[in-house]
């Protein structure tokens, strides 16, 4: 039990770079604002990967089929942690009813990007399956996103 629960945390931990921030419900402004801050560190990401990955031109069909599935899971788990934000006081069931949505939204989403992940790591040179290697491999960092240095 307790390993399944460090096993869950982890794993809503490592999905950091889609999580919300938090915001008022009674603030349009500042959940318009962490909105924006969603998007962007989603696109970052994307970006960061574009461009540790070494993406070339050939391979950017299989790329945008990759980054687009990372912002549709963005997009579903930010709205999950909105509405657990939302939600306000709720009993422990409800709770943990919630815990259990996003957990399996995320496991969902896991799989829809290791389905598009596949043909564009096929497509990559071993150089670039390296450079993946490495990069996928690094632990969480900066608030759950995989930003580390760089390989060398």
């Amino acid at each position: 039990m307790k390993k399944a629960l460090v096993i869950l945390a982890s794993t809503l931990a490592m999905s950091g770079a889609f999580a919300q921030t938090a915001a008022p419900a009674s603030a349009p402004a500042a959940a318009s604002a962490a909105a924006g801050k969603h998007e962007r560190n989603v696109e970052d990401r994307i970006a960061y990967l574009h461009s540790q990955l070494k993406i070339t031109p050939a391979q950017e069909p299989q790329w945008n089929a990759f980054a687009d599935v990372m912002r549709s899971n963005g997009e579903t788990m930010g709205a999950l942690f909105k509405q657990r934000q939302d939600a306000g006081a709720q009993s422990a069931l409800d709770d943990m009813k919630q815990y259990a949505t996003i957990a399996q939204a995320h496991a969902d989403g896991m799989k829809k990007l290791v389905d598009a992940f596949e043909p564009l790591y096929s497509s990559l040179s071993p150089d670039q399956k390296k450079l993946a290697d490495q990069t996928f491999h690094q632990g969480p960092h900066n608030g759950g996103k995989k930003h580390g240095k760089a390989p060398q």
